[in-house]
């Protein structure tokens, strides 16, 4: 009797649990979490593969073809790649690229450095002030271009009036090639100056006061206290600052187009300018598309050669 009580307690338990619903494994939870994500990133998705992954895809098809964006393809296979690499212009297109980096990365992180520095301690209108240096930041780069072409000009502009008050000569700027460079470099520096300054100070607003009092009770002075605190502290905002900025640098075109158009005698040509002159110019599409492919993989490499070195010198205490 007792044992058959035992069965019939154990038959009921079994089918009380074949009714519970089962749990899901974890295959199961990973592809419901999964196609969770998916749909939330649909909306943005979509849009980056019709305009961005496509056309990236697109333009390494063009590379091995030649065409002219009007007649048939022509499959060449690799001969852009080598032609281009034999061009002297593409070894002066990025010699020209990396020139503009050198001069504009050092003095756009020090003059927004500088701008961010004054503006966190309390000066009076300084909301006004972020303002102002911000301006540029939203202004269209064809009208700071053409404002920066009319104030460097040679023989009207206001830079060489003021030099002449003082007894300088004026350079030629943007109308002479060694200075052409040196004149797209400033422009750009003055426009980009207001997004460093912002970048920057959001980070030195998130440095402890308490590390300032302490140094000063150790009796460190303003340049050891910006050089043991401030930019250490300062090393994340200052990474996204140079990553951005170097892949910037590197597609820098608007203010070349607008105020130079890589002369005089292509001495500021840089790389965008000659895919632009490839593509339009000459009609050389497969050519620029393979010129676009190559600074592809030269940002690319350096990108994450900056990823791979952050870790020797970004604090992310």
């Amino acid at each position: 009797m007792t044992s058959i009580l035992a069965r019939k307690d154990r038959s009921a338990e079994r089918k009380a649990t074949e009714a519970l619903p089962r749990n899901p494994t974890r295959r199961t939870r990973r592809l419901r979490y999964a196609a969770t994500v998916a749909l939330f990133l649909l909306p943005s998705a979509i849009p980056l593969m019709a305009f961005t992954v496509g056309p990236m895809i697109a333009a390494l098809w063009i590379s091995l073809t030649r065409w002219n964006l009007i007649g048939s393809m022509k499959w060449v296979g690799l001969e852009n790649y080598q032609q281009l690499l034999a061009d002297p212009a593409t070894r002066n297109a990025f010699l020209h690229t990396l020139y503009y980096i050198v001069g504009y990365l050092p003095l756009a992180y020090a003059a927004g450095l500088a701008a961010a520095l004054a503006l966190n301690t309390k000066v009076p209108g300084r909301s006004l002030l972020r303002g102002i240096y911000f301006l540029p930041v939203v202004t269209s780069w064809i009208v700071v271009a053409l404002v920066w072409r009319w104030l460097l000009n040679p023989d009207t502009g206001l830079i060489n009036w003021l030099l002449h008050l003082i007894g300088i000569q004026g350079p030629g700027w943007w109308t002479d090639p060694v200075w052409s460079l040196p004149s797209i470099i400033l422009a750009s520096v003055w426009k980009d100056l207001g997004f460093i300054m912002v970048i920057l100070l959001a980070g030195l607003q998130a440095i402890p006061e308490e590390l300032y009092e302490a140094a000063r009770v150790d009796g460190a002075g303003p340049w050891r206290r910006l050089f043991s605190i401030t930019l250490p502290m300062l090393s994340p905002s200052s990474f996204f600052v140079l990553v951005l900025s170097l892949i910037n640098g590197f597609q820098v075109f608007d203010q070349v187009y607008a105020m130079t158009g890589g002369g005089p005698n292509n001495s500021s040509q840089v790389v965008v300018q000659q895919i632009y002159d490839l593509t339009f110019r000459f009609g050389q599409a497969g050519m620029a598309s393979a010129l676009s492919w190559m600074l592809f993989a030269v940002i690319l490499v350096i990108t994450l050669i900056q990823v791979r070195l952050q870790k020797r010198w970004v604090n992310y205490a």
